[in-house]
This record gives C-alpha cells, structure tokens and sequence, in this order.
C-alpha cells in the first residue's frame, strides 16, 4: 500500500520545502523534517506571488484644496503592492 503522504515525501527529498498544519488549524507552518503523520495535512510551499507595480501620474488640479487626481501624461509615481496580501509596500517619486 502506497503511503498517503508519497508525493510529498518524494517532493521533500528533492528539495522542497514542505509546509504543515492539523486539520483544526488554519494556517500553514513551515516544516523542517516532517513526522508524515496520517492526521496533519501537508503540501509543498507555494512559490510567494510577485511584487505588483503600477506606474502612474498624480497631479493637484485645486491648489491648497484636497483636490487630488490620476492623470494621464508621463508618470511621476511608481507603487509597489505586496503580491500576496496586495497592501501598498511602497511609494516612489519617478523623476
């Protein structure tokens, strides 16, 4: 009989990382050498999703107002949004 967890053991020996939990848990744990136990559930750890960049131009059209507003026309501003969660890491001015 095949061992439930096989393509995983096989994946682990040839290098992957492997990721662990039970089955009340709801998040992954990192697993350093795996039990392979019938009651915890595994899985390779998913390669982390890229960086999205998006490159814009924000300009003031009501000066000393709160008057904001995307424009079209050479940009001046790059954010860079986590790939994973999609909350803004950073703000930079394109000179």
């Amino acid at each position: 009989m095949r061992h439930k967890h096989a393509e995983l053991i096989i994946a682990w020996a040839n290098g992957a990382q492997i990721q662990g939990k039970l089955l009340e848990d709801d998040k992954w744990e990192d697993v350093i050498t795996p039990s392979w136990c019938e009651h915890f559930f595994y899985r390779v750890k998913p390669e982390p999703k890229p960086d999205i960049v998006h490159r814009t131009r924000i300009v003031i059209f009501e000066p000393y107002t709160d008057g904001v507003k995307f424009d079209y026309g050479s940009q001046n501003i790059q954010l860079t949004f986590d790939g994973e969660t999609f909350n803004l890491k950073s703000a930079e001015v394109i000179k």
